[in-house]
């Protein structure tokens, strides 16, 4: 970059500044709080600027590629053609939003929530957790172990597109997992870079205690439900899968509310009533065993929906296809392959990444980063003929 746009902010003013930022933190946040001067970066490959550092790690998210492709991303209702209902995207935003408001009431950093927030679905892939599943199994038979979208997330940011960030930030994002129900979160803040590479390998083989290492991080993991609960009841109506909130269980319908304005609020008081001045974020345990409910009440009547699973089938042989035909296109060196088109050759990804990474794994992550609608159309070009109109020097095709 020319010196024209590479400009920096005078060395004394971003002193004044950098000093303001930490005495703000250091004068608004709890104790419980992880302050910016804690982030450890695992090479420091820039200089820190006057950014905090969660807040720089927020921004490098923002502009990955991987963050970009959100934006056709399946949720939960994958292959249904309606603007109103949640894709990753809104998900995302929904997440970073309930999380910094119930930080703010718990004098958390908001800038370390924020990045997990933007980071914490990264990993996932076409289909949603139908996806998921069937790239699992494909992973394991190559002897990948286990795929999962949390651990997934990690290797976008921190392998592939190399962005240094910090390790609180993707600790957090490993965390998250907010399948898994819990009353209470207290962080374990005992970790390292060494002890955050191998809790990854335990994870994906079978490890499911794991919590993150901040409150920060616990924060997200819970707002990760919140945002997901309501909404998802909200869009099976919305497209007809499920009749009216009516059929959601008495207790849950008492305690929480069955409108997703209802349940956000609802948990997030209950949460920061039942977490402020803690060393831990929890729920009541009424409140608690309400959300287990709703939880289970949704994995039947919606997640395991006949209906939305119905194409489940055609999605695993569409998986099989493409993972096959990229293995082999790597094997033969197939340049004109969209792997190399669109993954081998571009510049934004991390040259270390393949040179430490096998062809298996790159299929992996060449499918785990596709939109929804990029993998049907790679698929259909691949397995569908195509039309010319003329042959002569190639016109028409």
């Amino acid at each position: 970059m020319s010196d024209k746009y590479n400009k920096k902010i005078e060395l004394g003013l971003e002193e004044k500044i950098k000093s303001h930022i930490a005495e703000r933190e250091n004068s608004y946040l709890s104790e419980f709080a992880c302050k910016s001067e804690k982030g450890l970066r695992r090479k420091q490959k820039y200089i820190e600027d006057i950014r905090a550092k969660y807040s720089r790690d927020a921004d490098r998210i923002a502009h990955t590629h991987a963050y970009s492709r959100y934006i056709d991303k399946t949720q939960v209702f994958f292959l249904v053609d309606n603007d109103h209902i949640t894709h990753r995207v809104i998900h995302v935003q929904l997440v970073s939003k309930i999380a910094r408001t119930i930080g703010r009431a718990l004098k958390l950093n908001e800038d370390l929530i924020e990045a997990i927030s933007l980071g914490h679905d990264i990993g996932h892939v076409p289909y949603g957790h139908l996806g998921e599943s069937v790239l699992s199994e494909l992973c394991e038979k190559c002897k990948l172990g286990r795929f999962l979208h949390n651990v997934q997330g990690v290797q976008f940011l921190d392998k592939i597109e190399d962005c240094d960030l910090t390790l609180q930030v993707l600790d957090g994002i490993l965390c998250h997992n907010g399948e898994v129900h819990n009353q209470s979160l207290e962080p374990n803040g005992a970790k390292d870079w060494e002890n955050f590479d191998q809790e990854i390998g335990d994870i994906k083989k079978g490890k499911k205690d794991y919590v993150p290492m901040t409150m920060e991080g616990c924060v997200v993991r819970f707002a990760d439900t919140i945002a997901y609960l309501g909404r998802d009841i909200q869009d099976a109506i919305e497209i007809g899968l499920i009749n009216s909130d009516s059929e959601v269980p008495e207790r849950c319908r008492e305690n929480i509310g069955t409108k997703n304005d209802e349940i956000i609020n609802s948990l997030i008081i209950d949460l920061v009533e039942n977490s402020y001045g803690q060393n831990h974020i929890s729920y009541s345990k009424e409140i608690s065993e309400s959300v287990k409910e709703y939880k289970e009440f949704n994995y039947e009547y919606i997640y395991h929906n006949e209906n939305l699973l119905s194409q489940k089938e055609k999605i695993e042989t569409m998986y099989k296809i493409l993972y096959k035909k990229f293995l082999d296109d790597l094997g033969c060196e197939d340049k004109t392959s969209k792997i190399y088109q669109h993954f081998i050759n571009p510049d934004w990804i991390s040259k270390d990444y393949f040179e430490n990474s096998s062809p298996a794994e790159q299929v992996r992550d060449y499918i785990a980063g596709m939109t929804d609608r990029y993998f049907e159309t790679v698929f259909k070009e691949i397995m569908f003929p195509k039309r010319v109109t003329t042959f002569a020097n190639n016109r028409g095709m």
